[in-house]
């Protein structure tokens, strides 16, 4: 008897390489289907929408992939169209953009194309988004914060998401924009989620909902305050938040971990490859 089809979310943390080695958008391309891939681009959270289309388009052209179309909805009487809909059930890889998550969320999410997003995801069709495509995967989405180190009430907002992965806050460009504290602050609220920030040029590859593998130059950051002191409850507006006994994961590229069990799977240390280890320099100095 066959069993359910395996899902697949590609995690990006925002500024993948799209002109180099690609290895993030090539292992979209691989999990869609090679050369023969179908793909859609969702570009609805960017201020430049019809730049962004081009933008990827010309990508996965260079990755050799010829079928990939747009969709477009200007509101979310546009997304409930059954048209948009039926492009989302052609597409055998689904790709997010980055730009403005409250924006994405406002207009898809809970309409037709939102749902026809979530369903393809559910039937095996490959799901990636990146930077604010990224963030609109969770259940609860961060949609606004300010960005530091340290914890503070207040801090974030949370939004509604496509819900493709629950149980999981997403936060991106994490390391370059100092985004440990909004995130942690946020699992301090809510203590039964996991915290993961993923790095630009890197992605978390989420299969079957549970077990992460780590692609890029970069590293994806898991926090796990179930079991963490906090004063979340009483810290007022503004102020640092205590927390105390939060389990910190910091996964570099070949690193495995299971969501379900909150621990390391697997990491096999490799060669680093030359391309990679100039890409993260040039990362780290800018």
């Amino acid at each position: 008897m066959q069993g359910p089809p395996r899902t697949r979310l590609l995690v990006i943390g925002g500024a993948e390489d799209k002109v180099g080695t690609a290895r993030v958008l090539r292992r979209f391309v691989r999990l869609a289907g090679g050369a023969q891939a179908r793909l859609l681009v969702l570009p609805t959270a960017s201020m430049v929408e019809d730049e962004m289309v081009e933008t990827y388009r010309t990508a996965f052209g260079r990755i050799g992939v010829d079928q990939v179309s747009a969709v477009q909805p200007t509101s979310r009487a546009e997304a409930d169209d059954p048209g948009l809909a039926a492009q989302v059930d052609a597409a055998t890889g689904i790709f997010m953009t980055g730009g403005n998550q409250l924006k994405l969320a406002q207009l898809v999410v809970g309409t037709a194309l939102g749902n026809a997003i979530v369903d393809a995801y559910r039937r095996g069709v490959v799901v990636a988004g990146t930077s604010a495509g990224a963030s609109i995967m969770s259940a609860h989405m961060i949609a606004l914060g300010e960005e530091g180190i340290t914890p503070r009430q207040r801090a974030s907002q949370l939004s509604a998401g496509l819900g493709l992965l629950p149980g999981v806050i997403v936060d991106q460009h994490f390391d370059q924009r100092a985004r440990y504290g909004r995130l942690l602050s946020m699992v301090a609220l809510s203590p039964h989620l996991i915290g993961m920030g993923v790095d630009e040029d890197t992605a978390a590859l989420v299969t079957d909902g549970r077990r992460v593998e780590v692609v890029g130059t970069g590293a994806v950051f898991v926090v796990d305050a179930a079991r963490a002191v906090t004063n979340a409850a009483e810290a007022p507006e503004g102020a640092p938040v205590l927390v105390s006994g939060a389990t910190v994961h910091t996964l570099p590229t070949g690193a495995r971990f299971d969501l379900e069990a909150r621990a390391l799977e697997k990491f096999a240390p490799r060669r680093v490859d030359p391309a990679v280890a100039a890409l993260a320099s040039g990362a780290r100095r800018r």
